[in-house]
């Protein structure tokens, strides 16, 4: 299967050369929309509840609104744990879900399960789900400051609440924006109790005649003329003045008593559990941006200081934002470290490549398959939902030395075969695409499989589970993945690189792998291809002919073609090699004068100890003969 794909390919190299180029596009897209954070997400799949039930007791909460909720949740589909937690006045409920549960599934499961319960809820409380977010969707924050300090922190509490929160929350990707410090502006009715007990009215009179006054009230349509009129009864308070108006009853003779009879209405601060601060300063008003589950930390974090800087000119006099937390630059530094780190690793495999190949064309071939890999091995990253961090980068840093070995092992195969063959020549210009096929299907298999190991060898990763399975599975996705189509390239891209870089006319053997015993097999025609008088030789014998040395000097290089032209008449090889175009002199093509010429000539076969002067000074045994 290996040898025909690799047979295919080198027959097929346009196509070969188009799908890498498409290969090769494709993994800069999905590279350039690959979600970049600076540490994986290894937070539980979790949906919270939260329920408020102000003014209440813990026990209270935790009998009533708790215990219900997590008593039914607990039998949700693919629910690992439910936890529950009551604080004054509020509960929170953890819904934790199996690993590879879509988030967006269990939310669903969870609001299902909670309409079956709420009519065991007491009166008025709602429970409600969370923002679709992690425990890493914490991305930016910021901090409305006041320069002219005309402004309280309830007007900039106000502001934040009511105008720049919808503003950020309608940016792509953000969950929620959450306001911390300053004031929540509420109507406070401090009540007096000793009026109360001089009209007779309790409490929860003044809360119900407050809660029936806020509301408008719908009538019957009258027609006049021809038109219609609406009447509805406007009850909507707006202002302190609507609040002290309002009845609570009358006197005897029937004079009506009103909300500030018995109270005194004001704004105030709500109930606070905490405050922010800046630089110390003072206190300031903030809002912290939640990434949704699943986005691009750093293309959220873009749109939101975009769409700070557009809410500028919206914004109070003398109040700019300042911000205080901002995750783009802990991701910019960590992605910068790692592809730092990823140029200096490539430039040096492929130094350390051209160094050891000492032949820069066929260096190029695994300097080229390198980096297809690595953009390739994003393809699948992006589509399983893969985030470029530190860890998968990583993964990327370590499989940059293995990833060009396969290319290595055939470049060395294919070089070998070509400049060194088995029967000692050179193979022709014409017959080294051949030649460079065969290699590859030589070492084909084995480097396809021992690829294939290395990347079994990372099965025991994928098995991990919880967090040490979603810290360290990104790092063995990436190196997967690049393992995979350096696999892949191994035999397809490679073959066709290499009948492209590796070809020449001017390939010539190493100096040190010239053994005498080649040279003499080499320069000795085979016994079966002699022949009386002045016939034909047999290829071997042609390819001997022009033997594997370079002349040294231009005098022994005319020596040398005087010989042979002298030589022409009585060697038919010769012969017709003059009368057709010139080819590769001897001299010229690391050529001697050959034995089938002597031997075609009627001269005895040279001895074992003018080989030998052959091997060290190619060019006198022409010149002698």
């Amino acid at each position: 299967m290996i040898e025909k794909v690799i047979d295919w390919c080198a027959a097929n190299r346009f196509l070969v050369s188009i799908g890498t180029i498409v290969l090769t596009l494709w993994g800069v897209w999905a590279m350039t929309r690959t979600p970049l954070d600076a540490v994986p997400d290894i937070s539980d799949v979790q949906v919270i509840v939260s329920t408020e039930w102000m003014g209440r007791s813990p026990d209270l909460i935790e009998d009533q609104i708790t215990y219900p909720i997590v008593s039914s949740l607990i039998s949700t589909p693919r629910v690992k744990a439910v936890r529950g937690f009551t604080d004054f006045g509020i509960s929170y409920v953890y819904v934790i879900f199996q690993d590879g549960t879509d988030m967006y599934w269990a939310r669903s499961r969870v609001v299902e399960y909670l309409q079956g319960i709420r009519g065991q809820m007491p009166e008025g409380v709602n429970p409600a789900i969370g923002p679709d977010a992690t425990g890493v969707g914490w991305v930016f924050e910021y901090a409305l400051v006041d320069e002219s300090g005309q402004r309280t922190l309830a007007e900039m509490r106000s502001f934040q609440d009511w105008y720049l929160r919808y503003w950020l929350a309608s940016v792509p990707g953000v969950a929620e924006v959450a306001s911390i410090g300053g004031f929540v502006k509420q109507y406070q009715v401090n009540v007096d109790p000793n009026k109360l007990a001089a009209f007779d009215i309790g409490i929860g009179d003044v809360v119900r005649a407050i809660k029936a006054s806020n509301n408008d009230v719908e009538g019957r349509l009258l027609e006049f003329s021809g038109r219609e009129y609406m009447v509805r009864g406007r009850g909507y308070l707006t202002s302190i003045a609507d609040i002290e108006s309002v009845s609570l009853g009358a006197y005897p003779r029937g004079t009506p008593v009103r909300v500030r009879d018995v109270a005194r209405v004001q704004l105030g601060p709500d109930i606070r559990r905490g405050a922010a601060e800046l630089d110390g300063k003072g206190e300031v008003v903030g809002g912290i941006i939640v990434m949704r589950v699943g986005e691009n930390a750093l293309r959220v974090i873009d749109a939101v200081k975009a769409r700070l800087q557009e809410v500028q000119r919206s914004m109070p006099a003398g109040v700019t934002i300042v911000p205080t937390y901002d995750r783009s630059r802990l991701i910019n530094e960590s992605i910068g470290t790692l592809r730092r780190t990823l140029i200096e690793e490539a430039i040096v495999v492929s130094v350390v490549i051209a160094l050891f190949l000492f032949h820069f064309r066929s260096a190029l071939i695994p300097i080229l398959t390198l980096p297809i890999a690595v953009l390739a091995s994003f393809i699948p990253m992006y589509y399983l939902g893969v985030t470029s961090n530190i860890m998968s980068l990583g993964g990327l840093a370590l499989a940059i030395g293995v990833l060009v070995d396969a290319a290595i092992v055939m470049v060395e195969n294919a070089y070998r075969s070509v400049s060194e063959p088995d029967d000692g020549a050179i193979v022709a210009y014409a017959d080294q695409p051949q030649a460079i096929v065969a290699a590859a299907k030589q070492v084909g298999r084995a480097i396809f499989f021992s690829l294939a190991i290395i990347i079994v060898s990372f099965v025991p990763v994928f098995l991990l589970e919880a967090q040490e399975g979603r810290m360290f599975r990104p790092l063995a996705f990436s190196k997967t993945f690049a393992m995979v189509f350096a696999s892949a390239l191994s035999i397809t891209l490679v073959p066709v690189l290499m009948t492209i870089f590796i070809r020449g006319r001017r390939l010539r053997p190493e100096w040190s792998t010239l053994s005498r015993d080649s040279s003499l097999r080499s320069t000795t025609p085979p016994s079966d291809s002699r022949s009386a008088g002045n016939g034909p030789r047999s290829s071997s014998t042609l390819r001997s002919c022009r033997s594997r040395f370079r002349c040294s000097s231009q005098s022994a290089a005319s020596s040398c073609r005087r010989s042979t032209k002298a030589r022409s008449s009585t060697c038919p090889r010769l012969r017709r090699a003059s009368r057709s175009p010139r080819p590769r002199g001897c001299c010229r093509s690391r050529t001697g004068c050959c034995d089938s010429t002597l031997r075609s000539s009627g001269s005895s076969a040279p001895s074992v100890e003018q080989r030998r002067r052959r091997i060290t000074r190619p060019w006198a045994w022409s010149t002698r003969r």
